[in-house]
């Protein structure tokens, strides 16, 4: 089975967050599936210099506004075709916006061009090799669909994850010349979005099968609360939508072998990786549980409402750690919270840090207004430290809460709370602190959490069956 992957952004090459884990992983997870999946890529600056054995396998005197050449390559044990395309990639700053932190203005075309290569490559092939299955993440790749249907290639089999709904990809319907659109497609049926021009929009509608992160996500996206303006889409194609819960490299994320940190495979060592983090941070030893956060800080992962909670659980003794970027407000209001000696923060990201943070904390908070699936509380999970998480998305799918017929039987992993407010997450605080004081409790947890499967196997093979099916060998 052959299979494209078209994706804004790639671990270990290009990540802003949890798609490029995704994206990253899923390869290597599907070759024991029978899958061979290459990756096609947009060649930012980060990008180019990683190749190894590049060869040019097309060329195109105009993708949307200047000439691009497609290479095939390697890189991380990833196979490869990157858009070398300096007029649209060659910048500055994340795959999205420039260092000053704003959308590239031009973000409409530089996508489209992404999907437009991807459907290309489906229809026609490049350096002798042309997919089964043209598989697109969000809305990046969302125009994929319209691109293929205008190249005819009707054998191909289309799949879209959504990563998170909230990005439309939406710009303004003048664009649809730029954007190399049919304009009799701009209607309720296909890439018209609220007098729009929506990528995602496209995708949508187009895919032969969609997927998201998380089951619950799948149903929390025909809601209103959720769908962001596309319910009524997803409600209509549900029949064709399944939720396929994320995975993590659990070779990556692995307590008893990673560089990163003390290495432990019992959650009785864990003291070790505490104890340094403590050091590291110059965090006292404290009575209560040392509470980690590795996110984007924005209103979706609902820090505010740590911040509002802070003093309970500093009161009960505990501590607080984050890492972090994103809304000027929460990253000044987190550095002011990191006045007090029991609260560290640093602003940005490190990922060997983040290994380092997940292992030395106690339990680590996800108070996320939504969650397509999440990735930090599995990662939490693998490492013994007890997830706090809202009850959403793949939060909920991926957390065994600790209610007493949960821990009565033996099976609870962390803390669920809902609603998403500052009086639920205080309670599920308060009752992280009394957990945590009862030794014998306390430690059947974290040995439960790290018990708990967070691989790709059992999604990878999903994936597998579903493009099995579409393509009539299943």
């Amino acid at each position: 089975m052959q299979v494209l992957s078209v994706a804004s952004e790639c671990a270990p090459l290009v990540k802003t967050g949890g798609l490029a884990d995704v994206t990253g992983a899923l390869p290597g997870a599907l070759k024991g599936g029978g899958v061979r999946m290459r990756t096609l890529l947009p060649g930012y600056a980060a990008v180019m210099p990683a190749l190894q054995d590049p060869v040019a396998v097309e060329h195109f005197d105009d993708l949307f506004g200047g000439p691009a050449t497609l290479f095939e390559a390697h890189a991380k044990g990833l196979d490869l075709l990157v858009i070398d395309a300096p007029h649209l990639y060659g910048r500055p700053g994340n795959p999205y916006s420039g260092p000053d932190g704003r959308d590239w203005p031009d973000n409409p075309e530089r996508f489209a061009a992404l999907s437009w290569v991807g459907a290309h490559v489906a229809a026609h092939g490049a350096g002798g090799w042309r997919p089964q299955v043209l598989h697109g993440h969000d809305w990046q790749a969302g125009f994929m669909t319209e691109y293929l249907r205008g190249f005819g290639a009707g054998d191909v089999r289309t799949v879209l994850t959504i990563h998170n709904i909230a990005f439309t990809g939406a710009t303004d319907r003048t664009r649809i010349d730029a954007l190399r659109l049919d304009p009799w497609r701009f209607h309720p049926e296909g890439y018209e979005f609220y007098g729009a021009v929506s990528a995602l929009k496209a995708g949508l509608m187009g895919a032969d099968a969609l997927t998201t992160v998380s089951p619950s996500y799948a149903e929390e996206l025909m809601t209103p609360e959720f769908g962001m303006g596309l319910d009524g889409v997803m409600r209509r194609r549900q029949g064709v939508l399944t939720g396929i819960l994320n995975g993590i490299d659990d070779a990556m994320w692995n307590p008893a072998t990673d560089p990163a940190i003390i290495r432990y495979d019992d959650p009785a060592d864990k003291r070790h990786a505490k104890a340094a983090l403590q050091t590291e941070l110059g965090l006292p030893q404290a009575a209560g549980p040392l509470c980690v956060i590795v996110s984007r800080m924005t209103h979706q992962k609902g820090l505010d409402l740590v911040l509002e909670t802070l003093p309970d659980l500093l009161a009960q003794g505990g501590q607080l750690a984050v890492l972090g970027s994103g809304d000027p407000g929460l990253e000044e209001a987190f550095r002011q919270a990191a006045r007090d000696p029991n609260v560290a923060v640093r602003i940005g990201y490190d990922e060997a840090f983040s290994h380092r943070l997940i292992a030395g904390g106690d339990a680590i908070l996800v108070p996320s207004r939504f969650e397509p699936c999440g990735l930090t509380q599995m990662y939490g999970l693998r490492y013994g430290t007890v997830p706090v998480v809202a009850l959403t998305g793949g939060l909920a799918d991926t957390v065994i809460p600790a209610s007493p017929a949960a821990l009565a039987q033996g099976v609870a992993t962390g803390i669920q709370f809902a609603p998403v407010t500052a009086g639920a997450l205080r309670s599920a605080l308060a009752r992280l602190g009394t957990l945590y004081r009862d030794p014998d409790t306390w430690s059947r947890l974290q040995r439960n959490a790290m018990a708990q499967p967070v691989g790709w196997s059992r999604s990878a093979q999903a994936y597998a069956d579903l493009y099995a099916t579409l393509t009539h060998r299943g």
